[in-house]
C-alpha cells in the first residue's frame, strides 16, 4: 500500500497520512548545519558534526517512536493537537508532509484551523528557518494558544547521553527580549552558543524542561500545555529547551505567519563576553537581522530552490520509465549529495557518535555527485588523503569536525586505499583537473610528512602490491568492503570488537574481493599515470592488474562462481566446498566489473550462478546459503540472524555492482531488471512490506531466510546511492566520463525504444538522443555530433557553454 505520491513537477514526495511504517525523513541543510526532519516532525540539528556539536537532542532506539524534534502544540479550548500529528498523535481532519529538496513543509488541520509548518535551513548561514502559518477556514472567529517547544543537547551527543553526573549541573541559558540563548559550557571552553528566536512576543516562556514538560509528563502531555501556560523558567543546571506559548486570534479567513529561528553562532575567543557572565550576541542578532521577516524568508528558499534547480540541470534524462527517471534527474542525485555531506554519520539508524566519515564511503560517495558539485568534490578529496598513512594505508574513519583520523577504530582495512584511487580517478574524468594531483597533502595530517596527491594515490597501490597473501591474493586485514566478514580478529566475548579484537600482525587471510578491485583500480591508476607523463608506472600498474587477474582465475575461480577469501588457516569462505556461505556477491560484482573473466566464461557463469543463488524478488542477497551458526573464523558476519545485512540480507550497496556487471557483457535487459528490485521508486506499493521511504535507498533488505523478507532497514546514508546513480546513469545510459571526454556506451532493454539526455560536462552542454530502431541491448551503428558522424563513440570536448546535438543510433 502507499502513505503518499511523488510531485514530479516539484520534485517532492507527499505523505498523506503519518502513520507510515517508520519515519519518513528529509535532510535539510547543504554545507554546515543541517536538520534531520521525519514527516511528523521529529528529528534534531547539528553543526557540522553529529557528535560533538549537537544542537538538539534526540533519543535513539526510544518510545515513544520520534517525539523529540520541532514540536508545535495547538491548543483550541480542550482540544489539543499538532500539526504533523505527533507526539499528541490527536486524529487530524487533514494532514500533509511535503518532503521536498532541503525543505519539507508539514500541514495539519483540525475543527477548522490549519497549520502549516514549512522548514529549511538556508544554503549559507548555519540557522534553521521555521514559518508557522495558521488559517482560520471556520466560519467563526477563534482564539487559541500555540506552544513551541525543543530541546537543546549538551554539545557532545555521547556525552549528552551518558555522563548525567556533571551535564545535569551545568545547562545554562541566557533570555533577552524574543531571543532565547543557549549557553552551556560557554564559560568555561566553548566559542559558541546557540539561540531560538520568535517572530512574535510571548504570552510567557520556559527554557527549564522540567518546567515546560514536568516531571513525569511526557511529549504527549506536557505540563505547561495542559495548563494552558508556561511558568518564564530560567533553566539552571538541568535540561536547557527553549518553548513558547503565543496567543492567536484569527477571524474567519484570516492567516498569520510566525517565524522561528534556531541558529548556531561562533565567536572569537577574546571577544566572547559584553559583560561578566553575558554573552556576546552579535553574530546571533546578524542572522535574526538577515532571516526575521516574511520576505527574508521567502528569498532564502527561493535561493535554495535554485542551489537545487543548477545542480540537478547537470544531468537530465527521458526514458519512459517514470520511475527510473525520478530517481536519476531527482531523488537519486539528492540522496548523493546527502551522502557527501554525511558520509554514515548521521541518520536515524546512524546516531553521528560514533563513526564519523568513512574513509572508503566518501571515497564512493565521490563516484554520485562528482558530476553536480565537483569543486567540493575536490575538497573532499583533500581531507580524506590527508587521513592516509604513510605506508599507503588509511585511517578506516576520520571526523568531520576535525578531519582527524579516528584512531578508536583505526586502520587495517585493506580495501580502503585502493578506494582513494578510485575517487580521484571518478573526479579526474568528470573534471579533467589534473592540477589535483599536484596538491600538497600531508600524511595523518603531519605537515611534515606532506607529499603529492599522485604520491598518495602510488603509496595506495603499492600498499595492496605489498601485503599479498600465501595465493598471491590480497592480505584482508581487519576487514575489506563488508566490515563484518573478520577473517582475522577471533571475537569470542560479549562486547569485543568484531574488527579490533585480535593479533595485528600474523594472520594471513586474503580477499578475492579486493583482488579484483586491485585489477579495476590499478588500470584506472594506469591510465592516469599515462595522461600525466608517466609511462614506466603505468607499465608497471598494468602488469601489476595482469598478474593478478591470473591469480583470480588460478586461486580465486572456483569452478562456477568467484571465490570470496581464504581465511586465516587458508580455508575457502565462498566455495562449494563450504557447508554454508557456499557463493557470496561481492567478488562476483566486483571481478566482472574490473573484466576478469570475460575472455574465458568465468564472467559469464558467475552472474549466471548469482541469478540462480542469489536472486530474490527484494534483490540480490549478499550470500547463501544463510549462516546459521556463529563463526569464529569468520566473525561478526555470522552473527546476525540468517537473512540480516551480512548475513543474507539484501545488501543494497552491491547490488548495483551486479548491474554494472550485467552491462559489461550486454546484459540490458538482465541489468535493468536487477535495479528495479531494490530501487525505491518501484517499490512504493509494497510500503507496508518495504517500510522506509519509497524515495531514497536504505542500507539493507531482508533477504529470503529473514522472518520478514523485503523489510528495508538504515534509510538514507549509504553508498549504494553513489553506485546506484552510476550504474543507472553511466552502466545503463550509458553516459560514462573518460580522461579523455564523456564516452556513449548504453546498454538498455531491448523493447526501449531509445532515451534522451542533457549532460553538462566539463562546461559544455551535451543533448543526446539515443535511437534504438533494432531493439538490441547493447551496441552503437552510428553517432552524430551536430549532423557530423563520428567515428567511435567518445564525444569531442566542448568549449565553455557550447553545446553539442548527438545522435545516437543502436544497433
Amino acid at each position: 500500500m502507499r502513505f503518499g505520491y511523488f510531485d514530479d513537477a516539484r520534485r517532492e514526495y507527499v505523505i498523506t497520512r503519518p502513520d507510515t511504517p517508520l519515519p519518513w525523513i528529509n535532510y535539510l541543510g547543504s554545507s554546515s548545519f543541517f536538520t534531520l526532519l521525519s514527516n511528523t516532525a521529529g528529528g534534531y540539528a547539528f553543526y557540522k558534526d553529529a557528535r560533538l556539536r549537537r544542537i538538539t537532542r534526540y533519543r535513539y532506539n526510544n518510545l515513544p517512536l520520534d517525539s523529540d524534534g520541532f514540536h508545535f502544540y495547538i491548543k483550541e479550548n480542550d482540544v489539543v493537537w499538532n500539526p504533523g500529528w505527533q507526539p499528541v498523535q490527536t486524529a487530524l481532519d487533514e494532514y500533509e508532509c511535503r518532503h521536498g529538496l532541503g525543505r519539507s513543509m508539514i500541514r495539519g488541520k483540525k475543527n477548522g484551523l490549519s497549520a502549516s509548518q514549512e522548514m529549511f535551513v538556508p544554503t549559507e548561514d548555519p540557522i534553521l528557518l521555521t514559518r508557522l502559518t495558521l488559517k482560520n477556514e471556520g466560519a467563526e472567529e477563534k482564539t487559541f494558544d500555540v506552544f513551541s517547544f525543543i530541546e537543546f543537547c549538551l554539545w557532545d551527543a555521547m556525552d549528552d547521553a551518558s555522563n548525567f553526573q556533571r551535564n545535569l549541573s551545568t545547562g545554562e541559558v541566557e533570555v533577552e527580549g524574543r531571543t532565547i540563548f543557549h549557553k552551556t559550557e560557554y564559560r568555561e571552553r566553548r566559542d559558541h552558543y546557540a539561540f531560538s528566536w520568535c517572530s512574535e512576543e510571548a504570552e510567557d516562556f520556559d527554557t527549564s524542561r522540567e518546567s515546560f514538560m514536568g516531571v513525569y509528563g511526557t511529549p504527549a502531555r506536557p505540563e505547561a500545555v495542559a495548563e494552558g501556560r508556561c511558568k518564564n523558567s530560567i533553566a539552571h543546571g538541568w535540561q536547557p529547551v527553549a518553548a513558547r506559548r503565543l496567543r492567536i486570534s484569527l477571524k474567519p479567513g484570516e492567516e498569520k505567519s510566525l517565524l522561528y529561528l534556531l541558529g548556531y553562532a561562533e565567536v572569537e575567543e577574546e571577544k566572547k563576553f559584553v559583560s561578566p557572565g553575558v554573552i556576546n550576541k552579535t553574530e546571533a542578532y546578524r542572522l535574526i537581522d538577515k532571516y526575521g521577516t516574511d520576505e527574508s524568508f521567502e528569498r532564502a528558499k527561493q535561493k535554495l530552490a535554485g542551489f537545487w534547480e543548477e545542480l540537478l540541470s547537470r544531468l537530465r534524462v527521458k526514458s519512459g520509465e517514470e520511475a527510473a527517471d525520478r530517481m536519476a534527474n531527482i531523488w537519486n542525485q539528492y540522496q548523493c549529495m546527502v551522502t557527501f555531506n554525511l558520509s554514515r554519520s548521521a541518520s536515524y539508524f546512524e546516531s553521528g557518535m560514533g563513526r564519523g566519515m568513512g574513509f572508503r564511503d566518501s571515497c564512493q560517495d565521490l563516484l554520485g555527485f562528482v558530476h553536480m558539485i565537483p569543486e567540493r568534490a575536490r575538497e573532499r578529496i583533500l581531507d580524506i588523503a590527508a587521513t592516509q598513512r604513510e605506508d599507503g594505508s588509511a585511517y578506516h574513519q576520520y571526523q568531520p569536525l576535525t578531519k582527524k583520523g579516528n584512531s578508536d577504530i583505526g586502520s587495517g582495512f585493506n580495501d580502503d586505499p585502493l578506494w582513494l584511487i578510485a575517487g580521484v580517478s571518478a573526479y579526474l574524468r568528470e573534471t579533467g583537473d589534473y592540477s589535483v594531483l599536484k596538491e600538497i597533502v600531508p600524511f595523518d595530517n603531519n605537515p611534515e610528512t606532506a607529499a603529492s596527491l599522485m604520491e598518495h594515490l602510488s603509496r595506495s597501490l603499492h600498499y595492496t602490491m605489498n601485503n599479498i597473501g600465501p595465493h598471491g591474493l590480497p592480505l584482508i586485514g581487519r576487514a575489506d568492503w563488508n566490515d563484518c566478514l573478520n577473517l582475522n580478529c577471533f571475537s569470542r566475548s560479549p562486547g569485543e570488537s568484531f574488527q579490533t579484537t585480535g593479533p595485528d600482525e600474523g594472520p594471513v587471510a586474503e580477499s578475492v574481493f579486493i583482488a579484483g578491485m586491485f585489477v579495476k583500480y590499478a588500470g584506472e591508476y594506469a591510465d592516469i599515470c599515462s595522461h600525466i607523463g608517466h609511462p614506466e608506472e603505468a607499465k608497471e600498474a598494468r602488469k601489476a592488474a595482469a598478474d593478478m587477474e591470473e591469480i583470480i582465475l588460478k586461486h580465486g575461480w572456483d569452478g562456477e562462481w568467484f571465490l570470496r577469501a581464504y581465511d586465516a588457516e587458508g580455508g575457502k569462505v565462498g566455495s562449494s566446498d563450504c557447508e554454508e556461505g557456499k557463493i557470496f556477491i561481492e567478488p562476483q560484482g566486483m571481478c566482472v566489473m574490473a573484466g576478469v573473466g570475460i575472455n574465458g566464461g568465468e564472467a559469464e557463469k558467475a552472474l549466471a550462478s548469482v541469478g540462480k543463488h542469489l536472486e530474490t524478488p527484494y534483490g540480490i542477497v549478499l550470500l547463501q546459503p544463510a549462516y546459521t551458526s556463529y563463526r569464529l573464523n569468520l566473525g561478526e558476519i555470522s552473527s546476525y540472524p540468517p537473512g540480516y545485512k551480512e548475513n543474507a540480507g539484501i545488501f543494497c550497496h552491491n547490488n548495483p555492482w551486479i548491474v554494472l556487471a550485467e552491462t559489461v557483457l550486454g546484459h540490458g535487459e538482465r541489468a535493468f531488471s536487477l535495479y528495479k528490485k531494490t530501487c525505491p521508486a518501484y517499490l512504493e506499493e509494497i510500503s507496508e512490506i518495504h517500510r522506509t521511504e519509497p524515495y531514497c535507498y536504505c542500507q539493507m533488505v531482508a533477504g529470503k531466510d529473514a522472518a520478514k523478507p523485503g523489510e528495508g532497514k538504515n534509510s538514507w546514508l549509504t553508498g549504494t546511492a553513489a553506485w546506484t546513480m552510476t550504474a543507472l546513469t553511466q552502466g545503463i545510459f550509458g553516459l560514462i566520463p573518460t580522461l579523455d571526454g564523456l564516452k556513449l556506451d548504453p546498454c538498455i532493454p531491448a523493447e526501449w525504444d531509445g532515451f534522451t539526455a542533457d549532460r553538462l560536462y566539463r562546461g559544455g552542454k551535451y543533448h543526446i538522443t539515443v535511437e534504438n530502431p533494432q531493439h538490441v541491448e547493447k551496441g552503437i551503428k552510428e553517432v552524430l555530433v551536430n549532423g557530423q558522424r563520428l567515428t567511435g563513440s567518445l564525444l569531442p570536448l566542448l568549449k565553455e557553454n557550447e553545446e553539442a546535438i548527438v545522435r545516437v543510433i543502436m544497433g
